[in-house]
């Protein structure tokens, strides 16, 4: 009777954990928007919200000054006359002439979904739009910051790595500002800052540039890899706050100069990486209404009469391409490469990640290559799994003496501990050698769980009858596996990825003959379906990849026991006289 309750309870209680992981997963971890299309019409009509204005008076402030209220349609800006094109390999879009901002970018090598049609992914986006995301560069002149409305002069029409271009005006006083934009064959684009002083007097400037977005189109932050302001700042990455974090603080500029900052989400990232000049400002804050903003300011200087000024800064607006970020790091700025999320394992997850792309390289297909790289590390973990099962066949074989010992000494248990220490030496059994295998294996798995999560390579990647890997598996039971035309929304969109998860792990629980009592039994029994539930919106890259190691797992197990029959034995044994002792129990109970 107590067992059917403890049951009951532990189904009620699986149950309230399937709808509350959930909600949770919802509430705290909201799914990002698709990715805007390049051609897609975007609907503008509601108000992106407004930005807070700084006292132009401020040296160290950059407000959004004369910035227009009201929202825009992205096609009506992007139609305006005002633009210089960009052409590159990777990148395609504009620069608006007015306020010399970068806010037109898409990504040529990346759909927006999977359908062929979509076009390339949109990035970068007017000020204003419903998904505003641009940088802009400017000047502060005797503590006024320069008109974002100011309309600047082109010397191309193009901007594309062969041909840079150069925007310039001049101002009332005769001095004469120029920008010119260079972008190489990836990602990086270099806006060099000059100031010409053809006035009679000295001028006090400051150079700046900035990353404006919202957070409505940002990826989740999530323990396992961090989307939201990323920097690295005295030479460590500091990403420690989420947009929700950022609007509570207001602001954040910490400690350090700064190597780089921005924003990044899990496949994508706009960064400013400062040239040598001192900065007066470098950090986040956040403008109200989902809006945030990276800053750099460099320190105010004096040219004089006559005199120039020049100062670089770059913007890497793009793909997170580990290869790519690692080139860059390799020219000198600090830690790019750890723009991707990489943790406490990036020294093992970066060799991993490059198995997995050579893999598909030579195959042909992201899904057979999660499927080899896992029967790779399964097979070079071989061993040690074999260590484990020996040393646990080693303390199979020693339990009866072990046992005699703690009945012997059950009064004295100093004495019971100094004399299984002599057994183990004895039997030359270490206890331990049976855990280390598994410590070992965890960091192993979690790096790999944790490539796969991040893997760029894996985005839009097909197999089989899924389109996406990165996106849950479509195929789900209450779409009669897709034949519907509808999506399930979370736990309740079980695909076969799922069920298949669900069923190999049950199946690895049933090959383990440790003896366990009936509840604890009937825990392992559902843990697998618990699980099932809890895992279906996940990745269908990730669920393959476990589906896979739990097939392995099961031929791991299945040949190991078949060497060491001692263990099923000794299991099975024990389960016996479990069994055996609790019939007498209860033959008593009824008796009295």
């Amino acid at each position: 009777m107590d067992n059917q309750r403890n049951l009951l309870l532990a189904v009620v209680l699986s149950g309230l954990l399937i709808l509350g992981w959930d909600v949770g997963m919802r509430y705290f971890y909201p799914a990002p928007p698709e990715p805007v299309m390049a051609e897609a019409e975007v609907d503008a009509t509601a108000p992106a919200g407004t930005t807070s204005a700084s006292s132009p008076g401020s040296v160290s402030e950059v407000g959004e000054a004369d910035a227009a209220t009201g929202p825009v349609e992205i096609e009506a800006a992007l139609a305006e006359p005002t633009r210089v094109v960009i052409d590159a390999p990777r990148v395609a879009g504009s620069i608006n002439l007015v306020g010399a901002r970068l806010d037109d970018l898409v990504l040529k090598d990346y759909n927006a979904t999977t359908d062929d049609e979509s076009g390339a992914v949109r990035f970068l986006s007017p000020d204003r739009t419903d998904v505003e995301h641009f940088a802009e560069f400017g000047f502060v002149v005797a503590g006024e910051r320069m008109s974002s409305s100011a309309i600047w002069e082109a010397d191309a029409q193009t901007l594309t790595p062969a041909t840079p271009v150069t925007l310039s005006r001049t101002d009332e006083n005769g001095i004469t500002f120029k920008i010119q934009f260079a972008i190489d064959d990836n990602y990086m684009i270099a806006a060099e800052q000059v100031v010409e002083n053809a006035s009679g007097a000295a001028a006090i400037v400051q150079p700046f540039a900035y990353i404006k977005r919202t957070s409505t189109t940002a990826s989740p932050d999530q323990f396992i890899a961090h989307a939201g302001p990323t920097g690295v700042f005295g030479g460590s990455l500091y990403d420690p706050n989420s947009y929700e974090d950022l609007a509570e603080l207001g602001r954040d500029s910490p400690a350090g100069a700064a190597s780089w900052l921005g924003f990044t989400d899990t496949y994508w990232a706009s960064l400013l990486i400062p040239s040598e000049g001192e900065t007066d400002t470098a950090g986040w804050r956040s403008l109200g209404d989902n809006l945030f903003r990276a800053d750099l300011i460099y320190d105010a200087q004096t040219v004089p009469a006559g005199g120039t000024l020049s100062q670089t800064t770059r913007l890497f607006a793009g793909a997170k391409v580990s290869e790519v970020l690692d080139a860059y790091q390799d020219t000198g700025i600090t830690y790019f490469g750890k723009a991707i999320s990489w943790g406490w394992f990036e020294w093992f997850e970066k060799p991993l990640l490059w198995l997995l792309r050579t893999l598909n390289g030579l195959v042909g297909n992201f899904g057979v290559a999660i499927i080899l790289l896992t029967v790779i590390i399964r097979g070079l973990l071989f061993p040690i799994a074999q260590k484990q099962f020996a040393s646990m066949a080693a303390m199979k074989a020693i339990q009866p003496k072990m046992k005699a010992l703690q009945e012997r000494y059950k009064d004295d248990k100093q004495t019971q501990q100094q004399k299984i220490a002599e057994l183990f030496k004895e039997e030359k059994v270490n206890p331990l050698a049976g855990c280390l295998p598994l410590i070992i294996q965890i960091p192993i798995f979690f790096a790999l769980y944790k490539v796969l999560y991040l893997a760029i390579e894996m985005r839009h990647e097909p197999f089989l009858y899924i389109k996406d890997l990165s996106g849950p598996d479509p195929a789900t039971i209450l779409n009669a596996f897709g034949l519907l035309p509808y999506d399930v929304p979370g736990f309740l969109g079980i695909g076969v990825l799922a069920v298949l998860m669900g069923f190999t792990m049950w199946l690895t629980f049933r090959l383990n003959p440790s003896a366990m009592d009936p509840m604890q039994q009937q825990i392992f029994n559902l843990m697998p379906w618990v699980l099932m539930f809890v895992m279906a919106p996940f990745a269908a890259g990730l669920l393959l990849y476990w589906v896979t190691s739990n097939i392995l797992t099961v031929a791991q197990q299945s040949y190991l026991y078949s060497k060491h029959p001692q263990l099923r034995a000794a299991a099975e044994k024990e389960k016996a006289e479990k069994a055996q002792k609790k019939a007498r129990e209860e033959a008593e109970k009824s008796g009295t």
